[in-house]
């Protein structure tokens, strides 16, 4: 499995979510509502999620294997911190 495409949408006010990510795998399946967070060990991805009648938050979809996710995470992170610098520029 591959990321084949990442479109980022930055917040514009200041918190703790930094944006909300659209990905691609395999140039046939996207997953929308993929937040960038900042925690206190630094930046990290929350999947879509929605909210059950008990208050609780549970994934809508969710890499099984944690490598999967450190690879869909690392591949969001480095746009995030690309488009970052281009804004710098």
């Amino acid at each position: 499995m591959e990321v084949t495409d990442v479109r980022i949408r930055k917040m514009e006010k200041e918190g703790k979510m930094k944006a909300v990510v659209s990905i691609t795998l395999d140039g046939e399946f996207v997953v929308h509502d993929i937040k960038i967070i900042e925690g206190e060990k630094g930046l990290f991805i929350a999947m879509p999620s929605r909210k059950t009648a008990e208050g609780e938050y549970k994934d809508i979809a969710h890499p099984i294997k944690s490598s999967t996710r450190e690879q869909i995470q690392n591949s969001i992170l480095q746009m995030y911190n690309e488009q970052l610098l281009q804004q710098e520029e």
